[in-house]
């Protein structure tokens, strides 16, 4: 059975009503684990004066919890395809839900990071798990439109969470930004069994790769460490140099041990899916690129333009609202025509803007008249490829190894982005001072090399058509 196409167009399965209803109670704890991401950052000010401590040690309230999620996601992704997607995505929400309520309640700076490591380990196990848990009730040509609902709810979050923070911070305190997660969750926890089905590899023992796990979670974890803390230690520090190349050393030995292993932590085979392998090399640059892109134009409205963070925030709320509106029709269009132009599309609209930025904007402010209408074009190349990215990934991959392949390019893509705000740093840096234009424009024109190189990557090497043509012809791998 069919829905409505469009004349000529290739005929679309129908969605059940139940897959939906699955796509919603996951996505609804996305929506939380993004708010709380972008809600934090404003409720730093508050967070210092009620807890008398520093911005450097309350820095790791943000740190500690993306490296925490960097380097479990691979582990919670191969648990989940071993021990059941469900089975995972139960107590990830229930350590999520923990997390948040130690946070809200933490009295003391060290209590609140360790609150945020409970609640990191929880979003790790929850964001590898919810999309492998509500991916296989939809039909393979109808995935993408999945992952672009959740990619307009994690828009929608992202815009939502400064909003949301700063009302609830006003009206209450930034200890509210943790405890409203605490009823959302209980809801999950209690539709969750009626709505979401079990599903695993089926070729999985159970067994786990316990050294491979270990080997893993160092590797990233330790790469993601330096580069966080190169910031505070400096980029050439000796600590830096040594914590990052003993993380890359254990990659190789992590591709040995995954080559021999009957039950790997990561599946190699997965990248002789054509369409996965040029995804995670195409996401790199698009990771180097995407967060990297935010903190510049945050960095140009406050310490540039000095604008208030109320205008910054206006500002900022346009793109990313069309974003969240268009991400579901670009799942739907990759659905049907297939990924490879809607992502380099995107990716193509994003380096024009960049590169428009570092040739027009300069010392004087220009938000209205310029940065705002160009933000909504950079909104329209986001909503092209910023959720669609995941279903691209994940079009050819079979359903049995859906947990262990979206951890693995989650992980590719959160690597990138901390090298990306790494190396906008210090481009940042090379100007003399806030209020010089020429550091902001090395590190936009960094940005469109990695927009427009990312564009080149995924249209050259992305198969072509939708995976329902591609299964039909045999030309997955």
């Amino acid at each position: 059975m069919t829905g409505p196409i469009a004349a000529g167009a290739p005929a679309l399965p129908v969605i059940e009503r139940r897959a939906w209803l699955a796509l919603g109670v996951a996505t609804l704890v996305t929506f939380l684990i993004v708010i709380d991401i972008t809600a934090v950052n404003i409720a730093f000010p508050s967070m210092a004066q009620d807890l008398a401590t520093s911005r450097s040690a309350l820095s790791w309230v943000v740190s500690g919890y993306n490296i925490t999620v960097g380097a479990l996601l691979l582990v919670s992704g191969r648990l989940a395809d071993s021990r059941g997607r469900r089975a995972m995505f139960m107590p990830g929400v229930a350590l999520f839900m923990a997390g948040s309520a130690l946070s809200g309640l933490a009295p003391t700076v060290a209590l609140l990071i360790g609150a945020r490591v409970v609640q990191a380990i929880g979003g790790a196990i929850t964001m590898s798990s919810a999309m492998a848990v509500v991916l296989p009730d939809f039909p393979p040509a109808r995935r993408s439109t999945a992952v672009g609902v959740m990619g307009a709810t994690g828009g929608l979050g992202a815009v939502a969470g400064p909003l949301l923070g700063s009302v609830l911070i006003g009206a209450l305190s930034w200890r509210a930004i943790f405890l409203i997660n605490v009823p959302v969750c209980v809801l999950v926890l209690v539709l969750a069994p009626r709505l979401l089905r079990e599903s695993r590899d089926p070729s999985a023992t159970g067994r786990v790769d316990l050294l491979g796990m270990v080997i893993g979670t160092a590797a990233v974890g330790l790469v993601m460490f330096g580069v966080v803390q190169s910031e505070t230690w400096g980029r050439t520090d000796w600590r830096v140099v040594v914590v990052v190349v003993v993380g890359i050393s254990l990659f190789p030995l992590l591709v040995a041990r995954c080559r021999r292993h009957p039950e790997p932590l990561v599946n190699l085979s997965l990248f002789g899916f054509r369409s996965f392998a040029s995804t995670n090399l195409s996401v790199v640059f698009y990771g180097l690129a995407f967060t990297a892109g935010g903190l510049v134009n945050s960095l140009v409205l406050q310490d540039l333009w000095g604008q208030s963070i109320a205008t910054t925030g206006l500002a900022f709320a346009p793109g990313p609202l069309l974003a969240a509106a268009l991400s579901p029709v670009s799942g739907s269009m990759a659905d049907r025509f297939g990924h490879r132009w809607v992502l380099g599309a995107g990716s193509l609209v994003l380096a024009a803007v960049y590169g428009t930025f570092a040739v027009v904007l300069g010392a004087e402010p220009q938000v209205w008249s310029v940065f705002v209408p160009l933000s909504l074009l950079a909104g329209v190349g986001v909503g092209l490829t910023v959720a669609t990215w995941t279903g691209a990934g994940l079009s050819d991959v079979p359903p049995a190894n859906f947990g262990v392949a979206g951890a693995t390019f989650n992980t590719v893509r959160q690597m990138a982005y901390a090298l990306g705000i790494s190396i906008t740093v210090t481009l940042i840096a090379l100007g003399d001072g806030p209020q010089d234009p020429s550091g902001y424009r090395w590190a936009w024109w960094w940005i469109t090399a990695c927009f427009a190189l990312c564009a080149v990557v995924v249209v050259v090497t992305f198969p072509a058509g939708n995976s329902a043509s591609r299964a039909g012809r045999g030309s997955l791998t």
